[in-house]
């Protein structure tokens, strides 16, 4: 996994409550077993029209938002299906946090696993970060060391995560990075365990 530190971007605003895991990614595209490849159909049905043709107004099909990678949301973003293909898409666009006034736990306990780091800011100040994401080229800083968001024109709020959590995202361990941190430990116990010795007794 990727570590998170410092991340300044681009700042693209969907200030919409409770978008869903349906919307983010819908149910037709969880054929892949792969956690690449979902990028192109993050809220497809938003983005394209039953054709398949860009919806013009939809805020990602913006050249203005072209490359961004902070998404500024609505309340309880990520609510519905626990399906994680819906960090998966977020993360293959290009999306490293998401900030919004709150969250589905299990949504936000999936991006942790994924790198994309979820910000909790008051209604207030996510609702004027998402209008001065209006203008062209506005771009945000997340600054994890620090629990802070600001910007160039003076805008600076302080977060709260799980201190853990925090951990994780620095250091880029998911999981199975926080297994391998006790590799060592893990070899030594299956070299001494019973069934290890016999199958390394037995003869071919």
């Amino acid at each position: 996994m990727q570590p998170f530190r410092v991340h300044q971007g681009k700042a693209a605003p969907l200030y919409r409550a409770n978008v869903d895991t349906d919307q983010i990614i819908p149910k037709q595209f969880l054929k892949r077993i792969e956690k690449t490849g979902f990028g192109e159909f993050l809220f497809y049905d938003w983005r394209k029209t039953e054709e398949g043709k860009p919806v013009a107004s939809f805020v990602l099909n913006q050249p203005q938002y072209d490359g961004a990678s902070i998404l500024i949301a609505g309340k309880n973003f990520g609510c519905g299906s626990s399906r994680e293909h819906a960090v998966w898409a977020l993360a293959d666009y290009g999306f490293r946090s998401v900030i919004a006034s709150s969250f589905a736990d299990i949504f936000a306990n999936n991006c942790t696993k994924n790198g994309v780091v979820t910000v909790a800011l008051s209604e207030e100040q996510v609702a004027e970060l998402a209008r001065r994401a209006e203008k062209p080229g506005y771009e945000l800083t997340v600054d994890l060391e620090q629990l802070k968001v600001r910007d160039a024109q003076g805008f600076e709020a302080g977060f709260t995560l799980d201190e853990f959590v925090r951990h994780c995202l620095l250091e880029g361990l998911d999981d199975i990075g926080l297994t391998l941190q006790h590799e060592a430990d893990i070899a030594a116990y299956e070299a001494k365990h019973p069934l290890s010795q016999a199958v390394a007794n037995l003869s071919f």
